[in-house]
């Protein structure tokens, strides 16, 4: 005649298995003192939703502490290289210059030219800085003597190309003009070194080039999820690459667009905690399924 294993013989062959401090130790003896141990095994079904709360109680911990959440998150937890949601298209890899932009122009045959002489205080001290120059609702920027100057729409390179040719026919010889867009920027939120907003100083900036700026990522990062919101703040893009895959720097979502916000999210410590004891909770629902078995042939 087969025996019913008793609630006092599983908890000592558990203890003898388990370290104390475990979930799993601590919740069987629990439920042994509070005499429900016994009902838990005549019911299947009860034992299915203990466990199955463990594990999705472990997962929402992740997001309790987490920014700029989203139903689509989850898709981090089984990501090869790089997701997009409510994808916008391919972008062009280099920026248009638009309204409102401001705009730093230099001549690299003559570093005074186009700046300005700013005193430090005390004595004949100066240092020569950069002067902007704003673009007009209209496109049009105003320049020393060559005036309006149609920028507009055009890309970095276009626009130098440009100004150096009328600053060529109309004041200067054989110019180099080095033509900057300065309020382009990117922040950095989360598990970066330094976080904060980083210029875009120049065409196809990528992850890369911001992450080595910022000093790379903290200890308790979590390389795999990377988040990129873009785009309009009520229906934005939203991008997550896993940067622990090499193939993810392929992706031109990568390179990186005004305004975008890089979120690095930290790893999840409780989950990975979870994960080691549902190692040792694998053979104790083993166990506990044949002693369930056992009971109802008894």
């Amino acid at each position: 005649m087969i025996q019913f294993v008793s609630s006092k013989s599983l908890s000592q062959f558990i203890k003898s298995h388990i370290l104390k401090n475990s979930i799993i130790f601590e919740l069987i003896i629990t439920l042994q003192n509070s005499k429900m141990l016994s009902t838990l095994f005549r019911h299947k079904q009860s034992l299915f939703l203990l466990f199955s709360i463990l594990f999705f109680s472990s997962c929402a911990t992740r997001y309790k502490e987490a920014l700029f959440t989203s139903k689509t998150d989850a898709i981090t937890d089984t990501l090869k290289t790089v997701h997009v949601v409510n994808d916008k298209g391919p972008k062009d890899l280099y920026y248009h210059i638009k309204p409102a932009d401001l705009l730093v122009i230099k001549n690299l045959q003559n570093v005074e030219f186009g700046s300005q002489n700013i005193s430090t205080g005390g004595g004949s001290n100066a240092v020569v800085a950069p002067s902007s120059f704003y673009v007009e609702q209209d496109g049009n920027v105003s320049l020393p003597v060559i005036g309006k100057v149609q920028v507009g729409g055009l890309t970095r390179r276009e626009a130098t190309q440009k100004v150096q040719e009328l600053y060529e026919k109309k004041l200067l010889k054989d110019p180099i003009i080095e033509l900057s867009v300065i309020n382009l920027k990117v922040t950095l939120l989360g598990e970066f070194k330094v976080q904060g907003n980083y210029l875009l100083e120049k065409d196809y900036t990528t992850v890369i080039d911001i992450l080595g700026q910022a000093g790379g990522l903290t200890e308790k990062a979590d390389p795999k999820r990377l988040k990129i919101i873009r785009g309009d703040r009520s229906n934005p893009e939203i991008i997550y690459a896993n940067l622990k895959d090499i193939n993810s720097l392929a992706s031109p979502k990568l390179i990186l667009q005004n305004n975008d916000i890089l979120y690095m999210e930290p790893r999840n410590s409780t989950a990975e905690k979870f994960q080691s004891v549902m190692t040792y909770a694998q053979p104790i629902l083993l166990i506990l399924n044949t002693i369930v078995i056992l009971n109802n042939i008894r």
